[in-house]
């Protein structure tokens, strides 16, 4: 049974808005890879929240796995470069975002994917973005955290001990330089119980 979403403490606003990325805080990690982590970066997150679920046009997917079909243990929607995201403030955050790391991306953000984690048997296995130019070159995926928060693990690719970031209620998680190519990421499965969540993905062109 779905968990309800328990509204963040310290966010009482009624309206939706964006802080400064000027508080973002780095963390190196080995072999080129880092990550910024901007906490509570959204204002009035819960409302954007509660938005998304309401009007994204959610859709189940089914991918094959060794000799079976199985379904995709989220919901999922693509907004693709010319597609209108569905709330203002994602184009602001994603030109936030764009105008923030220009120098060290060289390139703007370019698509939005959003991934809806209905409860705690809602997940997303260990992977790095890999498919497009991720595979071979720096990137960046930022990572916008609404809802109930959720566990982020990270460990180096190849195996290793796992780091954990907890993300919900507008926190940011942004993962560049090599991250994609060296490093995993995923969201478990958890039996604790815990509320909705919905992620935001943003990412440059070619890079999924």
């Amino acid at each position: 049974m779905q968990t309800a979403l328990q509204p963040s403490l310290l966010d009482d606003t009624d309206t939706v808005g964006l802080h400064p990325l000027a508080a973002t805080v780095r963390t190196g990690l080995s072999r080129g890879a880092w990550l910024d982590i901007r906490r509570g970066w959204v204002s009035g997150a819960d409302l954007l929240f509660d938005r998304l679920v309401r009007d994204v046009p959610w859709r189940a997917e089914r991918r094959q796995m060794y000799d079976r079909v199985v379904d995709v243990p989220r919901l999922v929607c693509f907004y693709d470069e010319d597609d209108q995201l569905p709330a203002p403030v994602l184009d602001r955050a994603r030109d936030d975002l764009s105008r923030h790391y220009r120098a060290e991306l060289g390139e703007p953000f370019r698509t939005a994917g959003l991934c809806y984690y209905r409860d705690g048997r809602d997940s997303v296995a260990w992977h790095g973005d890999r498919i497009g130019r991720g595979r071979d070159a720096d990137t960046m995926v930022a990572i916008l955290g609404l809802g109930a928060e959720r566990a982020l693990l990270l460990r180096p690719r190849g195996g290793g001990d796992s780091l954990r970031y907890p993300l919900g209620h507008g926190d940011l998680l942004v993962m560049g330089g090599s991250c994609q190519r060296t490093w995993e990421h995923a969201i478990p499965k958890t039996s604790k119980p815990v509320g909705p969540r919905v992620s935001v993905q943003f990412r440059p062109h070619g890079v999924r």
